[in-house]
């Protein structure tokens, strides 16, 4: 049974990313077609990135589309084959209500925002024309979080936290705001690792992989699945937007990938070790926060510009050895994130 199970995870990651890859020509050239593309923030609010990154104005944005289509396109498509055709095809469905409904829905629902975010950057609508301001970005993660919570704690009766080591500990309350923290906390750090060619793609794809390894080992093999479809469409990204980028992910990728994240740590009760697999969007997070506390409190800057990428951009390291770098870190921390999973489990 096992075994099959490890073929369907693998089958259905090459799957994706085969679609993913074979799709990509069709979406780019609707991307550029319609001017769908980058605008660089004012130099005078933000001299040092604009200087630095003057050069991929234009470059279009909305790229995660391909990572959420490919993946709703993949479960819808699979689930439908099962009910029509049963037998092999049922087998292979990875749509289950107690697995990857949450996620899924999740995924498409962040995925939508952040597309309409994206489209109203590009048009520059209303009165700021630069998309959703932060409060307006952490209100909407917020929601989404609220509404999963509310699932967890009062469809699911989940108020159980496992503390590595430690063992399982019944919060009660407690655990709807931890799973709205933790929805909003991964999404926004995740939107903010979104800044260099490559680099956000690269980090979610070590996260998913390890997340995918901890729902199989916990024997939630849709989920293990769902992770893995994500994995392979995040590597066809990947291969287009490698330094230099033919898209960019917008914020349609970061905030759907970024709360889908949260919410497969919370399935799995692991969510106290995204920290560790995720260390990558922690560095970056609280990167900015000093940044904004040195700003506010001292009347001046710790970094020449933050997140921590641009820093190290603006120290004049190319743009792809930061982003090479922070894969071997993040894949390093993905392996550790695991390693203390299973020695928990001993």
């Amino acid at each position: 049974m096992n075994s099959f199970i490890v073929t369907k995870i693998f089958l259905l990651s090459t799957v994706s990313f085969l679609v993913a890859f074979a799709w990509t020509p069709l979406l780019t050239h609707f991307l550029y077609k319609y001017n769908l593309g980058k605008g660089i923030r004012d130099a005078k609010q933000a001299p040092v990135f604009a200087m630095m990154h003057q050069k991929k104005a234009g470059t279009p944005v909305m790229g995660g589309i391909l990572v959420w289509a490919t993946t709703l396109f993949l479960i819808v498509f699979v689930f439908a084959l099962s009910e029509f055709f049963g037998g092999f095809w049922v087998k292979l469905n990875f749509f289950s209500r107690s697995e990857t409904l949450l996620p899924l829905g999740a995924l498409v629902a962040s995925a939508l925002v952040g597309l309409l975010d994206d489209f109203i950057d590009i048009k520059k609508i209303g009165l700021h024309g630069g998309g959703l301001r932060m409060r307006h970005r952490f209100i909407i993660y917020g929601l989404i979080a609220i509404f999963g919570a509310y699932w967890f704690y009062y469809k699911l009766g989940w108020t159980i936290l496992h503390v590595p080591f430690l063992g399982n500990v019944d919060i009660g309350l407690w655990y709807i705001p931890f799973f709205i923290f933790i929805i909003t906390a991964t999404a926004h750090s995740v939107n903010l690792t979104d800044g260099l060619d490559g680099l956000a793609g690269g980090t979610l794809l070590a996260a998913f992989t390890s997340y995918g390894a901890i729902a199989f080992a916990r024997g939630h093999y849709d989920l293990a699945t769902f992770c893995g479809v994500i994995a392979g469409a995040l590597l066809a990204f990947l291969w287009y937007n490698i330094n230099p980028a033919r898209f960019f992910m917008g914020d349609t990728g970061p905030m759907s990938l970024g709360v889908t994240l949260g919410v497969i740590a919370l399935i799995t009760n692991s969510a106290l070790l995204l920290p560790i697999i995720g260390i990558i969007f922690v560095i970056e997070t609280l990167s900015v926060i000093f940044q904004m506390f040195f700003k506010k409190f001292l009347g001046r800057k710790l970094f020449i510009s933050s997140p921590l990428h641009h820093h190290l951009e603006a120290l004049g390291w190319p743009e792809p050895k930061i982003v090479m770098r922070f894969w071997v870190i993040a894949a390093v921390s993905a392996v550790v994130g695991l390693i203390l999973f299973l020695g928990d489990k001993i």
